[in-house]
């Protein structure tokens, strides 16, 4: 059984330049909290006391700003980020379609990534051998594929990451916003494999500013604000809490 289990997860990173950052924040009402402990360095509080269940034949949408919390939690979600407080369990294997080239090493060849990255998600040594082909034919890069990604155009990367990332058949998918990948005949194709992968995957977690596609994908909803999960419920609701949200600010 597939299932994601967030006990008062909390995640807080150090602010660089505290004088900037600290700028930047007086100016926006958005983004996490930013604070400072005292005699340590400012901090910012990307997600807060989040608790959260999904299971078998979820398919949750997070609603909120920019700077709410969502992608930070998509990433968390996804192990591209550590919780500091809190503990966290993925029960299922996962695939994470956010920031397309997240993860891809730009001095390492195409082949080698797809060897790397297939590791990150899970594969065995042999099973990664057995898909390079079908993942190098899917990408169309031809022999670009034995040449550093530092040398790709953003469209070849956006290939590369998006065959490897899919070809495996994951009980949990987490991503945001879709995808994009790259030209019109190359996306229809990448749109029918993510269609797919959407059918049969036991649990989905999207995060996205465009309430048609959380209505077709999803079947509940949060909605966060400054990193705290405030409301949750189906997508109808959600969707209003956020509308009257937007109208009162």
């Amino acid at each position: 059984m597939a299932e994601i289990k967030l006990d008062n997860i909390s995640l807080e990173y150090p602010v660089v330049d505290a004088e900037r950052s600290f700028r930047k924040a007086l100016l926006s009402p958005l983004g996490g909290v930013i604070g400072q402990k005292k005699g340590a360095r400012p901090h910012v509080r990307a997600l807060n006391n989040i608790n959260l269940t999904v299971r078998d034949g979820d398919r949750l949408g997070l609603v909120g700003h920019n700077g709410a919390g969502k992608t930070t939690l998509i990433k968390l979600l996804g192990g591209v980020l550590q919780p500091t407080t809190g503990t966290m369990s993925v029960s299922g294997s996962t695939a994470t379609l956010v920031t397309q080239g997240l993860g891809v090493d730009a001095e390492d060849t195409g082949y080698e990534n797809i060897k790397l990255c297939g590791l990150y998600l899970g594969m065995t040594p042999r099973e990664i051998e057995a898909k390079t082909k079908e993942i190098a034919e899917f990408t169309e890069l031809g022999d670009f594929l034995h040449l550093p990604v530092k040398t790709y155009s953003t469209g070849m990367v956006v290939r590369l990451s998006f065959a490897i990332t899919t070809a495996v058949s994951p009980e949990i998918m987490i991503m945001d916003e879709g995808i994009g990948a790259g030209d019109a005949r190359f996306a229809k194709k990448a749109q029918e494999r993510f269609e797919r992968m959407v059918d049969t995957s036991k649990i989905i977690v999207l995060a996205s500013h465009s309430p048609s596609l959380i209505a077709q994908l999803c079947n509940k909803a949060i909605l966060m604000s400054h990193g705290e999960i405030v409301q949750s419920g189906s997508v109808e609701e959600i969707q209003k809490a956020y509308d009257a949200l937007n109208a009162a600010a």
